[in-house]
């Protein structure tokens, strides 16, 4: 079985949409493409299902607020009940609108940061990881598309030289 894989690279944000969905018309296998900055509507040129975090950060604003919910009258109702400006503290509902800014700053720090967690950990992100970029003109000016080779090595170099690359690589992964 062969390791090999094509890096095709490219200029232009544009000549590499448009050799993107050149490539999947032609039904080959795009493994991963690396940009110097985020380009618009790659995800869905390139196929990508859309993201679930979003599920995810409404999950966390809902832990955020019942945890705010019970810490507030665990603390303020509860345990150590106190008349504030004339309100006392009999019911939790009659405290709520002074209780409303807390609720959504909790909301938010947990929607927030457990978020960032849930993408170092969907991205395999680790402390102390190393760089996986192939090629260092990646992070300036240049596009990569990573494809593998399956079959004629040199028909897959000429349809990519085609799509408007300015270089093509073939590289042995490991």
């Amino acid at each position: 079985m062969s390791n090999k894989v094509l890096y095709v690279f490219y200029n232009d944000d544009d000549i590499l949409m448009d050799a993107v969905k050149k490539t999947r018309a032609a039904h080959h296998h795009i493994e991963e493409v690396y940009t110097p900055f985020p380009v618009h509507g790659l995800d869905k040129a390139l196929g990508l299902a859309p993201t679930r975090l979003a599920i995810c950060a409404f999950l966390y604003g809902l832990v955020g607020l019942s945890v705010a919910t019970s810490m507030m009258y665990y603390i303020m109702i509860a345990d150590w009940p106190q008349d504030i400006g004339g309100k006392p503290s009999f019911s939790y509902y009659q405290n709520m609108p002074a209780f409303v800014p807390v609720m959504f700053e909790m909301t938010v720090f947990f929607a927030a940061h457990l978020m960032v967690i849930t993408f170092y950990m969907r991205s395999k992100l680790w402390p102390f990881k190393q760089a996986e970029n192939p090629d260092v003109r990646t992070t300036d000016d240049h596009f990569l598309m990573e494809v593998p080779v399956h079959g004629d090595e040199a028909s897959l170099v000429s349809f990519f030289e085609g799509t408007g690359a300015v270089e093509v690589k073939v590289i042995e992964k490991h």
